[in-house]
């Protein structure tokens, strides 16, 4: 049955004819776990359609399951209500006889329909029990037996007729690899016989091979005492040119000498005059008031940008310095880039963004003014609200442009330098780490640079 079929409120009375009690009847046997099935589908469908007051109190608490769900968990608890409540079986047998009344009409006049199904004919018997109720759930557990034997019968007979079919292609496959073996075996023996022939005729051209290495054996040891001879004579004259040659070496590190004595006395001719050049060049530039130093590529890449910028004040250098870092600054013409949020970040990433910035500028600022290399610091310009213009500073502060990344721009001043020029990045991102080697730059980690900012680290 289904949930549909269920009505609001059960019949207030049961049928006449259908027992208050049981009257101490009982089946003969356990149903059958088809008619038990089916008993406790019919009870889960009625309990869902009854009033509180007519639930039975063991059920009460899987009465608002849905039905299904209520047969699968609840099932024994509704088949022990239906066994031993007559009033909830009662109920339950109202609905079987509302929805099948055919079926509950015969089965009271003693009359089983002959198309009806034998489990549904077994739960209304059980449910309505009428006069010999027992005999019929007796008479379907048996028929049940008997389809499931008969059923079980044609699985055997099917199971047997397959076997049989198997054994048959196993014997004519037996049968066939007989025959294959058979032919393998007949050429495998013409195989044989024609390997005996070749080996035959093998060991005959080896007999006749070795003839020939006797032969050759013999013409090699005439040719040995002839080279052996060929070979002192050889090494007579090697004694007599290495003679030579040594007396030819003699004669040209004379010449070697006469030769860097005359171009001693030409490169300090050469020394005084480019000393008289530089100190030309120096007047030269202190007579025109030129600067002391010409626009360099990161200049030319910052002159574009108009990113944020914030004064910071200067600090004392720390004590202690790693060694990396010093040889790197003492290069001549040395450009340090410095990637400021992955510095910051590593160093001390606790601190708002804006003191993050102005730790590391006045850090890298009394650097600059230690080492005088030339230090260009990028940060992200994303996070940086009010435009500031950039003060007079020894370390180039740069933003990154809307739309632009600090890595980016940190890659473009990278391949904005000419090929040969000292360049380091500080940095730990492996992406700039890369394009800094790609592009003949030095990478540092950002926490080399730290400890030689900050020595207590």
């Amino acid at each position: 049955m289904e949930p549909a079929d269920t009505p609001s409120d059960p019949p207030a009375d049961t049928p006449a004819d259908t027992p208050a009690e049981d009257g101490g009847e009982r089946e003969h046997r356990p149903l059958p776990e088809a008619v038990r099935s089916r008993v406790v589908e019919y009870g889960s469908d009625v309990l869902g359609g009854l009033r509180a007051a007519e639930l039975p109190a063991a059920l009460r608490r899987v009465a608002k399951f849905e039905p299904r769900r209520r047969a699968r968990l609840a099932g024994p608890q509704i088949a022990a209500q239906l066994e031993t409540d007559a009033a909830f079986r009662g109920l339950v047998a109202a609905r079987v006889e509302q929805v099948w009344p055919e079926l509950a009409e015969g089965l009271r006049r003693g009359v089983l329909p002959p198309a009806a199904d034998p489990v549904a004919v077994g739960a209304a018997a059980y449910l309505i029990r009428p006069q010999g109720w027992q005999d019929i759930v007796d008479r379907v557990g048996g028929e049940l037996e008997r389809q499931e034997s008969a059923r079980e019968a044609d699985e055997a007979a099917e199971a047997l007729a397959d076997l049989r079919a198997r054994l048959d292609e196993a014997r004519a496959e037996h049968r066939e690899e007989v025959h294959r073996l058979r032919k393998e075996l007949r050429e495998q023996r013409s195989t044989v016989a024609d390997l005996r022939r070749k080996v035959h005729a093998e060991r005959k051209r080896a007999k006749e091979a070795e003839e020939r290495a006797a032969q050759a054996e013999e013409e090699i040891r005439d040719r040995s005492r002839l080279t052996s001879a060929q070979v002192a004579a050889v090494e007579a004259e090697n004694r007599r040119l290495k003679a030579r040659l040594e007396a030819a070496e003699g004669q040209v590190e004379a010449a070697r000498r006469a030769a860097r004595a005359g171009r001693s006395a030409d490169d300090a001719r050469l020394r005084v005059l480019l000393d008289v050049l530089v100190e030309a060049a120096h007047g030269l530039r202190r007579e025109l008031a030129l600067p002391s130093s010409i626009a360099t590529p990161a200049d030319l890449v910052a002159e574009g940008r108009s990113g944020p910028a914030r004064p910071v004040p200067e600090v004392g250098a720390p004590t202690d310095d790693p060694a990396l870092v010093d040889r790197l600054l003492e290069l001549p013409r040395m450009h340090l880039l410095v990637d400021g949020y992955n510095v910051t970040k590593t160093g001390y990433p606790e601190l708002p963004l804006a003191d993050q910035r102005a730790r590391l500028l006045t850090a890298l600022e009394g650097l600059a003014s230690r080492t005088k290399a030339e230090i260009t610091c990028v940060f992200d310009g994303a996070d940086v609200e009010a435009p500031v213009q950039q003060g007079q500073r020894r370390v180039r502060l740069l933003f990154s442009d809307p739309g632009e990344t600090a890595d980016e721009l940190i890659v473009h001043l990278v391949r904005t330098e000419p090929p040969g020029r000292p360049l380091a990045v500080v940095t730990a991102d492996k992406e700039i780490i890369a394009a800094a080697r790609r592009e003949g730059a030095r990478p540092v980690p950002s926490t080399l640079l730290l400890r030689r900012l900050d020595p207590g680290r």
